[in-house]
């Protein structure tokens, strides 16, 4: 597993009520910063999901408690028994391009514990999550005016 740049320490949460409400809130902000804010997509982040029984937070967080990317992992049971999803995959921008996203990535595929695991990548990074053993599992569409790409794992 890719170790975390110093200082950074991996955090999971199995219950949104395990998770400290300032620690969500921090979660929720840099997840609407990037999403809603930067890559200019109207849309309601906070879907419910993060409620669900099953729905997994893993996030990466410096020594004052500064939140340095997230991932969610949702049971996709519905659709497919022991399925997963990972999603809400973000990196704060301070923190892209020095490993972060790809330990945490790595945590989050262990969590899955062998369970086959979908997720939608914006389409100019399926090549990076092609690297984790995600491949390209249906067409492409549009998601808020930006290309995705079905990738799943397993």
């Amino acid at each position: 597993m890719t170790a975390l740049p110093s200082g950074l320490s991996l955090r999971t949460a199995h219950r949104i009520d395990d998770i400290p409400s300032r620690t969500f809130y921090a979660i929720a902000r840099l997840r609407q910063e990037v999403f809603v804010v930067e890559q200019d997509c109207v849309y309601l982040d906070l879907d419910g999901r993060d409620l669900e029984p099953g729905t997994v937070q893993l996030w990466v967080e410096d020594a004052t408690g500064g939140i340095a990317a997230t991932i969610r992992i949702l049971a996709e049971d519905a659709q497919e028994p022991g399925l997963r999803s990972i999603g809400r995959v973000v990196t704060a921008p301070a923190w892209r391009g020095r490993g972060v996203a790809g330990a945490l990535l790595e945590a989050g595929i262990a969590a899955c514990a062998g369970r086959p695991i979908l997720l939608h990548a914006q389409s100019h990074l399926a090549e990076w999550y092609a690297r984790f053993g995600f491949a390209p599992c249906g067409p492409g569409f549009l998601e808020d005016g930006i290309p995705h790409t079905p990738m799943r794992r397993g």
